[in-house]
């Protein structure tokens, strides 16, 4: 049998062998040893495949699987899901997952001074009053 397929005949599915090829290649195996352990939880399975990408880039294998009470077909895409690694992997995954440019700098709000925050209720107080008092006005 050749090993090789002859020009112009591929495989239809060569595509996602290709693709699991590539994914395979990113995993380190160092990191692929022991039980799997949840590591985090997602809302929903495009959550979980996204936090399965951001784990791949680090060479951390992962693995998705429903929650438990949600593992029945009607659910289909919806529903909790758990990410697993194995347990070589946990501290590693863990670290990438709480990394603080993920989720990119907080806004900081300039706090507010309770005397500005008087006055500007009052000001906001008085021109209601006087717009309630002016069509109040002309309806008489």
């Amino acid at each position: 049998m050749p090993l090789v397929y002859p020009s112009g005949l591929v495989p239809a599915d060569s595509a996602s062998v290709d693709d699991r090829r590539a994914r395979a290649r990113k995993i380190k195996p160092q990191l692929a040893e022991g039980e799997f352990v949840r590591v985090v939880g997602a809302r929903n399975q495009a959550e979980g495949e996204f936090i399965q990408a951001l784990l791949l880039e680090e060479g951390v294998p992962s693995v998705l699987r429903r929650s438990a009470g949600f593992d029945v077909p009607d659910f289909l895409a919806a529903g909790p899901r758990d990410v697993l690694v194995p347990q070589a992997a946990v501290s590693t995954a863990r670290d990438v997952l709480l990394q603080p440019e993920l989720a990119g700098p907080e806004p900081v709000a300039a706090p507010v001074a309770p005397g500005r925050l008087l006055e500007g209720l009052l000001i906001a107080l008085a021109v209601g009053a006087v717009l309630i008092w002016v069509i109040v006005g002309r309806l008489h």
